[in-house]
This record gives C-alpha cells, structure tokens and sequence, in this order.
C-alpha cells in the first residue's frame, strides 16, 4: 500500500504517540525514558515547558552537564521544532537569569525590533491615513521585526552557560532531522491558523498536506530545512543571521513575500533589510524589584511591561492583608489593583531607549499607596486614568483615559529550568499570533514573527501622548512577565506564562494563589483565572465565569465578566500556559505545568522521588 505523503513527513503512523515515549519518537534518545506529567518533584536539576520532547531535552541537557542556561536554550530551540506555530528561530523574547555564584539576577532583552525604515506611520494606509486593519497588517511584510531568539540564545550561553551553543541546540537538530508524532495540540494550532498558513506557499509546503489542510493526528513530521538551519547556526555562529546568508534570505522574505495566489489576504511587503539583521543586538539589564510579603519579586524591564505593572500591582495589593480577608474581597482587591496598574502602563510603558519611562515612580510603594486610594467598595469604571509618577504623588483622579485597541498575540510560550549549582532561568518567548505573520522563510524550515503589531497603530486621539508608537529601531511594548522569587536571597520559586497582555494578570494571580491563598504551585497554576487590564469587563475562564465567587464579586461588589468561550476552538477558552518550579530547600525541586490548558504541559525533573 503507497503511504500518503504529508509536508515533509516521511510517514503515516496508526495513532497518536503515547505520552510515555517510545523509541520511534525520538530515535536518537540517549538518556532514559520520561513520561509527560505536569508535575515531577525531585532534584539534580527541574524543567517544565508545554511540550514534552523540549522539556526531555533540557533535562538530557542538564545530566549532561550543561546548566539551567544551556538547558533553557535547549528548551527553547526544540520548541521551534515540536511548537513552531509559537516558538522558533523567527521570533524574540525574555530571559530573566538568577545566577548562584553571584547571587545576581540579570535579565536579557532579545526582544524583537523595528527595521530601521520604520517611522510612526508604519501601519497607517497611506491611501488614507487611516490604521490599517489588523489581519492586513499581520499578513503584510510591515509586521515582521528583526527576530532576536537565536541572539538571545547566545548571549545567554556565552555569558553563563558551561556548554556551547552548538551543544545546546543538538537535541533540537536530533529532532528536526528524524521528526516525530503528530499530536492534537499541534494540529489545533494548525486548525487555528489554517487561512495564515494557507496564505503562503512556503508555509503550505512545510505545514499543510498537499491539499492545503492540518496534517492528520498520528501523522510523522521532519522539518530537515529547521535541522540545517540549526546546523549552520551551530556551526558558523549566530552571525549567520546577524550579518550573514541567513540575515540576507530573512530580509528578502519581507521584503517578497511568498504569497500564494489563491489567499484572500492583502499582502504588502515589509521594509526590513540585512543590515537591520547586523545591527541588531540584544540588551543586557537589571531587573525590575519590588518586596512582597518578604519575598523579593524579580522581572523583565522595558521594553517588556510585565515586570513594571506587575511590580506596581503587587505594591498596590501589599496594603491588604489577602490572607485573612474572604475570598471574594481578595479577588475583588486584585481585580482593582490590576485595573489601576494597567492604566499607568498603557499611559507610561514603552521602550525606554526611545521614551522616558518613570520606572521609579512606577515601582515606588508611595505612589502605589496614592493608587490604591481608589479602591473602595465597589469596582471602579474602566478605563481609568492613569496616576502621575512623579512625587509628589496626587491620589484619586476622577478623570476617564481613552482606550486604544490591544492586538498582542496569546501564543507565546514560557519555559523555566533549574539545575543542580543553583541557578535558575525564567524565559518567554514568541513569535506573536498562532503561525506569527504566517511566512515561512523559504527552504529554513521557521515561521516569521509578526511583533510589530504589538505597536500602537496610531495615538487613541491625535493629541493623546502614546508611548508605544513604532520607530527606528524601537522594540514594541510587551507584557511578557517571566519572574523570579527570592526568599532571604536564595530562589523560592520561579514562573511565567503567555498569554498575551493577560500575561501579566496570570503571574500576579498565581503568585497571589501561592504566597496569599497558600496554594501549591501546582494547584496555583491550576486555579481558574480571570483577567482584569483597565476595560469594562474582565475576560474569566468558564470555571471562574461560572464560579460562585464571580456571582459574588458581581452581586456585592459589582465586577463584571466577560467568559472566555474560545471563538474557534476549546482551548482559546483557556488564559495563559503557565510554568514554574518551587525550590523545596535541600537540593530539591517541584517542577509544575499547566494539568489540562493546551492539553497539559511537561515537568521533569533529573532525579525523581522515588515512590
């Protein structure tokens, strides 16, 4: 019987892969069989990702001898092999480091940037004047940055990794070339960005069956242009990209877009060129730190927004006492924190190279006491305006902001490693919407971002200052949130999620749910979630929509709900795919995913409990 042939799969398997692997799913394994749970307690070392075969790779990375910064790497590039709808070369991200031997945290900023022919205009249709509407200006070369994923994989392993990046991404190359098992989650990313994958032949060629449609579950998928890819990178240096062929056939793809005739998309081509590839670089800074309950709370600066509203957040919240209080006020306190915090960042968060952003005002527990004044009994009416951080701080302002449309894609992914020394990494990453713009860079084997959305298309009203504009070079706010938590200097546990702009939301709640309510880290991550980002409604998952606490939070203190019911399918209903690991003192770890969002994640650890 001939076997259908599908993208560039070299088989068609009965059904789907076990989740406890078997030789054929990876053939080249070298270490021992694991078997995908989303919590793993043990020591040696812990990592936990959504997708298994990248955890597996950064333990194997880890009994190998690299450390939790090789092993985020390692993570990180075998996600763009098995999740390349949201991970991958094309993309860009957040990594926040604690390293042991220094007690420091550090973080990097390889977050994607505007070519250098960006102007404030950039999505404004010219014909008009007018923003253009946002599936346009995904599809369109305008929306791809010049990616900062595998510049940030070598900053972090030639500063403080023991391995090399070669070494590092070999899990990821193993894979690429021999493939692997079609699962559910990778066909409904498919299902999702059917007419994106569609639009683009390369992408069509790579992702899709002959006929333009998802792969079939069980099927098998190489991806040997990814393999070389990785290869090359591993062999010539990440200036390959930077400066090199790669950088060359990245801007070309921009620039020319691989259309396919039959899309229905209006297509423009971009502006980026090779030499906006060799001039990018990634930013080395401090993190952002506010104290919680004792703890120390560690996270990514501008131009990420997740460290600095959550930061605010926190103080807000830290004048109650959440702990004793009912349930329902406690949410209703976060709530109304949450409101307030994201009204001062869509005032005030953007890229700080570019804009002046009053970081120490943000973060000062004065002016979170000024904020916090406008909580009171029943909940506020979005969008609020945002305070001033500038002492002295002015409380209580009754006056209304202008809301401006959020197109910040869900589909990032958040991995967290930890190995045996002691250091930590915490690290999101992207490539925006599911399929990023939707174009596969031809014969490379990756998907390209589509970041640049994340600007503002244009000021809510034409004298409305907007700190989140596009410009030469400017890096598009973000609200990736990865996070790490001391305790009396030494790492307490460590997490972060996508989720886009609900990011921020779904690490303030998970802490909250850890250090407030007592939960576990992995019920933590469990709890049903709601979002509250300055609009008239908060997003609540369906079990939190229907809960008893959110009839209460609208009877007595007038909050109101919007359920996230997933438009296409099930697990749009879903907020955020958080990971993290607690540190449970004497070597050991509790490593924690998501149970069931997006199908369940993947927790490991180097060496488990026994029994």
């Amino acid at each position: 019987m001939n076997r259908p042939v599908f993208a560039v799969a070299a088989c068609l398997l009965a059904a789907p892969l076990a989740l406890a692997p078997a030789a054929d799913a990876h053939p080249q394994h070298r270490g021992p069989h694991y078997v995908k749970e989303p919590v793993a307690t043990g020591s040696g070392g812990a990592v936990a990702s959504a997708e298994f075969h990248a955890s597996e790779a950064g333990i194997d990375v880890l009994r190998n001898g690299g450390n939790a910064i090789d092993a985020a790497v390692a993570v990180a590039s075998t996600m763009g092999v098995t999740e390349p709808f949201v991970a991958g070369p094309g993309g860009g991200g957040f990594m926040v480091i604690y390293l042991a031997r220094t007690h420091q945290v550090v973080t990097i900023d390889g977050r994607e940037q505007c070519p250098a022919g960006c102007t404030p205009q950039l999505f404004l249709d010219p014909s008009t004047g007018r923003p253009l509407a946002f599936e346009e200006a995904r599809h369109s070369g305008l929306s791809v940055g010049v990616p900062g994923q595998p510049a940030t994989w070598a900053t972090a392993v030639n500063r403080y990794g023991t391995r090399s990046l070669a070494h590092d991404l070999e899990p990821a190359i193993d894979l690429a070339r021999h493939g692997f098992t079609v699962q559910p989650d990778f066909v409904q990313q498919e299902q999702v960005s059917l007419p994106d994958l569609q639009a683009f032949t390369t992408s069509r060629k790579l992702f899709l069956t002959r006929d333009g449609q998802p792969l079939p579950v069980g099927s098998w998928f190489r991806n040997p242009d990814l393999a070389a890819t990785y290869s090359a990178l591993a062999r010539h240096g990440v200036g390959y990209l930077y400066g090199g062929r790669l950088g060359s056939e990245v801007a070309h793809t921009v620039q020319h877009p691989p259309v396919w005739s039959g899309t229905s998309f209006t297509v423009r081509p971009g502006i980026m060129t090779a030499r906006d590839l060799a001039n990018f670089t990634t930013r080395i800074q401090p993190p952002t730190h506010v104290s919680y309950r004792g703890l120390d709370v560690y996270g990514m600066p501008t131009s990420s927004s997740g460290g600095l509203t959550t930061g605010e957040a926190l103080n807000i919240l830290a004048g109650y006492d959440l702990s004793s209080e009912p349930r329902a006020q406690a949410l209703f306190h976060y709530l109304e924190a949450s409101r307030i915090a994201f009204a001062d960042r869509n005032a005030y968060i953007g890229d700080d190279r570019y804009v002046p952003v009053p970081e120490q005002g943000l973060l000062d527990p004065a002016f979170a006491a000024a904020r916090r004044c406008l909580i009171g009994d029943t909940a506020l009416t979005s969008p609020v305006a945002p305070g001033v951080p500038y002492p002295p701080y002015q409380g209580c302002p009754a006056a209304r902001a202008q809301a401006n449309p959020v197109h910040e894609g869900t589909s990032t992914n958040h991995i967290v490693t930890a190995d045996r020394w002691g250091n930590v990494v915490s690290y999101t990453n992207t490539i925006e919407q599911i399929a990023g713009s939707g174009m596969t860079v031809p014969h490379r084997g990756f998907l390209l971002n589509n970041e640049m959305t994340d600007f503002d298309f244009a000021a809510a009203t034409p004298t409305t200052y907007d700190p989140n504009l596009p410009a030469p070079g400017k890096r598009p706010r973000s609200s990736m949130n990865p996070t790490i938590v001391l305790k009396d200097g030494a790492p307490a546990f460590t997490l972060g999620s996508p989720g886009g702009s609900t990011i921020i939301t779904t690490v303030l709640q998970i802490l909250l749910n850890h250090v407030d309510f007592g939960m576990s880290l992995p019920d933590a991550i469990a709890a049903p979630r709601v979002s509250q980002r300055n609009t008239a409604t908060s997003l609540a998952e369906p079990a939190f929509y229907t809960s008893a606490l959110a009839h209460q939070l609208t009877s007595q203190y007038g909050e109101q709900f919007t359920e996230d019911t997933g438009p296409v399918l099930p697990f749009d209903a879903e907020i955020g795919n958080a990971t993290g690991i607690d540190f449970l003192g004497h070597g050991r770890f509790q490593a924690a995913a998501e149970p069931v969002r997006r199908g369940g994640g993947s927790a490991l650890v180097v060496y488990p409990d026994q029994g």
